[in-house]
């Protein structure tokens, strides 16, 4: 597992699926920055699709090594880890799960971080029909983010006027954006487990 990865929201439970969300966030909000998050998460916005690029590769490369060996090298696994965590970074700063501009990479502490368990051995077969099995998965994700796009919206008028998050609401956009984690680490060869429903909104 990544440094950074550390503890859990107080909501969290057994670590039982390879992939999970860590919030340590303690609901408070900046009115201002609230008010600018959308132009404040263009900076980042930029150097995602910059570092997507090159994840893109790694990704394509980890599935020809999984292919052949049942399991993704180290190195890619971190690589596409650290991407992993810093997209989730950018959208949890996007729907208002944490209030911290986020820093440009995955090694520094953050109130939004993703666990990600070492490499492990995977089914050659899964690997092989990955994208595939992966669809309805994705689809829910497409869904997944139009409710969490609206639970933030509503949630930027909460910040605005009490400058805090509120944490139904809060813990509603975790646990979407834990799914939708999981799916792409399931994607990205990070883990041979299927996204789950199960557990609360972060673990």
């Amino acid at each position: 597992m990544e440094a950074g990865a550390s503890s859990q929201s107080a909501v969290g439970g057994a670590f039982d699926h390879p992939i999970g969300l860590i919030v340590t966030d303690d609901l408070r909000r900046s009115r201002l920055t609230v008010f600018l998050r959308l132009l404040l998460v263009i900076p980042h916005v930029i150097w995602l699709y910059i570092w997507s690029i090159g994840a893109t590769v790694t990704v394509i490369v980890a599935w020809f090594a999984a292919l052949f060996t049942g399991r993704v090298p180290e190195g890619l696994h971190n690589f596409n880890a650290s991407f992993l965590r810093y997209s989730t970074r950018v959208t949890g700063y996007l729907f208002l799960l944490a209030d911290p501009w986020p820093p440009f990479s995955s090694s520094e502490l953050y109130p939004i971080d993703v666990r990600v368990d070492p490499p492990a051995q995977q089914s050659r077969l899964t690997v092989l029909f990955r994208i595939i099995l992966a669809i309805p998965a994705f689809i829910l994700v497409y869904v997944f983010r139009l409710v969490n796009q609206f639970v933030a919206f509503l949630g930027w008028f909460y910040c605005l006027a009490l400058g805090r998050m509120h944490e139904g609401m809060r813990n509603i956009s975790a646990w979407l954006l834990r799914y939708e984690v999981q799916t792409y680490a399931y994607g990205m060869l990070l883990t041979g487990r299927y996204p789950s429903f199960a557990g609360a909104p972060t673990a």
